[in-house]
């Protein structure tokens, strides 16, 4: 705990939270959006996932029509659908557009 301002400080960068603001399927989308080439074994890395469960996610958003997948030579390129609805009813109509400005911001 921060003795200054009674606070606990927060963890270390290396240390995993026990919950986090986003989902991994957020987090995953967010890597795509950021990196178009981003290999599924570098999304698993930086979410903090296996990259078994990055491939489910990856396959889910693809199905769920959140994005979609090319080949490139040996790589995939995937395409975010920006306009794609937030599945939530709390987001009413917004747009996985509103979620990336956001993300941004």
């Amino acid at each position: 705990m921060d003795t200054d301002s009674g606070r606990s400080a927060p963890p270390p960068p290396t240390e995993r939270p026990a919950w986090t603001l986003l989902s991994n399927h957020g987090l995953v989308l967010l890597c795509i959006a950021n990196e178009t080439t981003m290999r599924v074994w570098d999304i698993a890395t930086t979410v903090g996932i296996t990259e078994r469960a990055a491939q489910r996610i990856v396959g889910e958003l693809i199905t769920s029509g959140y994005i979609s997948r090319r080949r490139e030579g040996r790589r995939n390129v995937y395409e975010v659908h920006r306009n794609a609805p937030l599945r939530h009813p709390a987001w009413g109509e917004r747009e996985v557009r509103h979620l990336l400005v956001m993300a941004r911001a």
